[in-house]
């Protein structure tokens, strides 16, 4: 039987409703609209074992590639700079540009809140997919789509040649914005950062909004929508999707080096470092260690300071948890104190933490802006 792409598309919409109950119909409409085969490149990566695994369109066939492309699912393109359709063979490494699952890409537009007549900037280009969406919803003569990588932002061009749009392209940092088609009523990231590119400031019309998920290097985000207020000051709270984007390349972390555990200050835990397996107290690790990534092992965790070395690694002892600290950052007891923090006002989701951003300052609170309080690295 032949595939009928309208049919898959609409299908796709279908699923990503399903997924996004308060999905505005205007969004529906345009994952309906947009044929995302026209945007995923002609190869992309399977997992398998520790590597990625290279699968052509010709490989598995029209339809069976048809179906694959209109599900909801995240495809990576690229790893390690190296994209999928020119891969000779298994590549090893982490993810460098995806095509990110329509749920999530309707979900980040739905909650950036966008109406007609919006002049939207977008970072993060990758694929073009999400660009037509934002083109189909407000019209190609108000978006602005930045891309990092030009052979990424090259092939989304000519895609949204292709599907009709003629937005306007930018290759270049994303964190830097686009001062020349300033000011925009929103800004909407399609890639995680740490903290606000000052620059968006801005680039912002009054009142004007900006989507991101934050997130860091223990890979924990929380999406968040933030507006400006009269005092020139982002403010919002966290909803509570349990969501990321890759992070933009300029924040993401230096390259890894190898691990060598030293013993150096022992004591007991007071935590259980099972308890940075959920994704809102790994948000709140990550907060407390923003310069630290963090390891999980068969029988513990390891926490590796990129900036000075510092490091600080657990293991069961009796019935309970020894941990191990080195280095100028005592990594752990930045953690655990954050984490007890949280644990006192009742382990909530992400969507009882907000943030707020200025030129001078950026920190995430939970509860209330007067609530306890951490800096985001900016």
């Amino acid at each position: 039987m032949t595939v009928n792409s309208a049919e898959l598309r609409r299908s796709a919409a279908a699923r990503v409703a399903a997924t996004c109950p308060d999905l505005a119909p205007r969004w529906r409409e345009a994952v309906a609209a947009v044929d995302r085969a026209l945007f995923v490149p002609p190869a992309v990566y399977l997992p398998s074992g520790t590597t990625w695994e290279p699968v052509a369109r010709s490989d598995v066939g029209e339809e069976e590639w048809l179906r694959m492309i209109h599900s909801d699912r995240t495809w990576v393109t690229q790893v390690e700079g190296v994209d999928a359709s020119s891969a000779a063979g298994p590549v090893s490494g982490s993810p460098t540009s995806s095509a990110t699952l329509p749920s999530l890409v309707a979900r980040t537009l739905h909650i950036a809140d966008v109406h007609d007549g919006d002049r939207v900037l977008e970072i993060g280009t990758g694929t073009g997919y999400s660009t037509a969406v934002l083109c189909h919803r407000l019209g190609a003569d108000h978006v602005v789509s930045v891309e990092y990588d030009p052979g990424s932002a090259a092939a989304a061009a000519r895609a949204l040649r292709v599907a009709g749009w003629t937005p306007t392209l930018v290759v270049g940092d994303g964190l830097q914005g686009h001062r020349e088609g300033a000011d925009y009523d929103a800004i909407v990231a399609t890639c995680s950062v740490r903290s606000v590119p000052p620059a968006w400031l801005s680039q912002l019309a009054e009142g004007g909004s900006v989507t991101i998920t934050v997130s860091g290097w223990m890979l924990a985000a929380g999406l968040i929508r933030l507006t400006l207020d009269d005092h020139g000051a982002l403010s919002g709270r966290f909803t509570a999707d349990e969501v990321s984007y890759m992070l933009a390349r300029p924040h993401e972390r230096p390259p890894h080096a190898t691990f060598y555990r030293q013993t150096g200050r022992t004591r007991a835990t007071r935590v259980d470092p099972a308890l940075t397996e959920r994704w809102a107290a790994r948000f709140v690790a990550q907060l407390a260690a923003p310069s630290a990534e963090l390891l999980t092992t068969g029988n513990g965790l390891v926490l590796r300071d990129v900036a000075t070395g510092s490091q600080a690694w657990t293991e069961p002892s009796g019935s309970g948890w020894t941990v191990h600290q080195h280095g100028p950052l005592s990594l752990w007891d930045q953690v655990e104190e954050a984490l007890e923090v949280w644990n006192r006002h009742g382990s909530p989701g992400l969507v009882d933490f907000g943030m707020t951003a200025t030129v001078e300052d950026q920190v995430v609170w939970l509860g209330t802006p007067d609530g306890p309080s951490w800096p985001l690295p900016f």
